[in-house]
């Protein structure tokens, strides 16, 4: 066991007997795993809470290779599905009908911030398959994420479009797919419309299930998502870092080209994944040029794809993924980035000089009107390698 900055032994998740069974798919029930705790909110010492959750890393052949918790949860994707459902427009030949350069597809892969960079790419992208982006559905509510744009637009007296949302990148392939295919626009981000039913199956594949085993639900932007185990996240995250490494009779193989094309768009243009400030996957990127993909879903879910590369001192290691899940969606975002840089740390991709960059997120802080650390939420966690876990 390992000792928590509180002075506490951390423990393993344990079963609780108590715990209500859960329904899963066919209606069996499931007894709940209780989740370990990974992140302790601290005020001058005093633990004022914690957050608890699930890690997993898989490698590129599908072996689980470190973990802690529940490997085989079920999370919903949310926006963690984005990067394979780009898929879905590369293989239909939008790149060429529409002539989609590199930093467009890492944004519709992406959750962009609103801020004017993004909104000046996607627009881009509309007049080219003239379009209008009134055709958006996905809202604008709370956008945009840039806090500094934000206030500038209300200091103008502007109100954010949908083109300012997150997930505006996102809702453009759907639009995109419905171009191409001369597809009715008309209700694009519904579930039983011909572009969602492409982008589930992109997603399904390279989940490694058919589209029918997807248990479907609503996200906040109003496209479909999914519910997957984990480790599936971890997977398919893998597969991204090193799309050639999938094996031939992997029906996944397919998958290859576009998801090469994917990783290389998001690799060259971490700030349309995320944004400027204050956005995890675009730090990491940035803090680890060439080593590391990232996607966050709500609710405290991350993938992140880790490329092939030496590790620390060690010798070089095969590209893998990993996934981290936060079970109460991650207490304004601190525990999932706590976890994640730490997790990174553990694997050994982020040591020195990109830790330092991450602190920030390493340990978030909070601080008084006197500028004062008031909290901080500290990782404590040992994520071993499976072999190692005592029974």
């Amino acid at each position: 066991m390992t000792a928590s900055p509180a002075g506490r032994a951390l423990r393993p998740a344990a079963r609780n007997p108590a715990a209500p069974a859960k329904p899963v798919a066919g209606g069996r029930p499931r007894l709940r795993v209780v989740p370990p705790i990974l992140v302790r909110q601290l005020r001058d010492g005093f633990e004022e809470s914690v957050h608890r959750g699930d890690i997993v890393e898989v490698a590129a052949d599908g072996r689980v290779v470190r973990s802690i918790g529940d490997p085989n949860r079920l999370v919903l994707l949310r926006s963690t599905a984005h990067p394979f459902g780009v898929v879905a427009l590369i293989e239909a030949g939008g790149l060429d009908a529409f002539g989609l350069e590199t930093a467009e597809i890492a944004l519709m892969a992406g959750s962009h911030s609103g801020e004017d960079l993004h909104v000046r790419t996607l627009q881009g992208v509309f007049r080219r398959a003239t379009l209008t982006q009134a055709i958006l559905a996905c809202g604008s509510d709370g956008m945009p994420l840039d806090p500094l744009t934000s206030a500038r637009l209300a200091r103008d007296g502007e109100k954010a479009g949908p083109i300012r949302h997150m997930c505006s990148g996102q809702h453009a392939v759907a639009i995109l797919l419905s171009k191409l295919n001369s597809w009715e626009m008309t209700g694009y981000w519904m579930p039983g419309h011909p572009a969602q039913v492409a982008m589930a199956t992109a997603i399904a594949r390279a989940f490694g299930i058919t589209p029918d085993k997807l248990r479907p639900a609503t996200d906040a932007c109003g496209l479909p998502t999914w519910a997957v185990p984990l480790h599936e996240v971890a997977r398919a995250f893998a597969m991204l870092a090193q799309p050639a490494a999938i094996p031939p009779d992997d029906p996944r193989s397919a998958l290859a080209p576009a998801l090469s094309l994917v990783r290389d768009a998001m690799l060259a243009h971490p700030d349309m994944v995320g944004g400027a400030r204050d956005r995890l996957d675009t730090s990491l990127m940035k803090a680890a040029p060439g080593r590391l993909l990232s996607k966050s879903g709500q609710e405290g879910l991350q993938g992140v794809a880790i490329l092939p590369g030496p590790r620390g001192n060690g010798p070089r290691h095969l590209a893998s993924g990993l996934a981290v899940k936060i079970e109460d969606g991650g207490g304004d975002r601190r525990a999932c980035w706590a976890a994640t840089v730490e997790a990174l740390r553990q694997v050994g991709v982020l040591d020195g000089a990109a830790l330092r960059a991450l602190g920030r997120y390493h340990r978030p802080g909070t601080r008084d009107s006197d500028g004062r650390v008031a909290s901080e939420a500290i990782p404590g966690f040992d994520l071993v390698p499976v072999g190692e876990l005592v029974p």
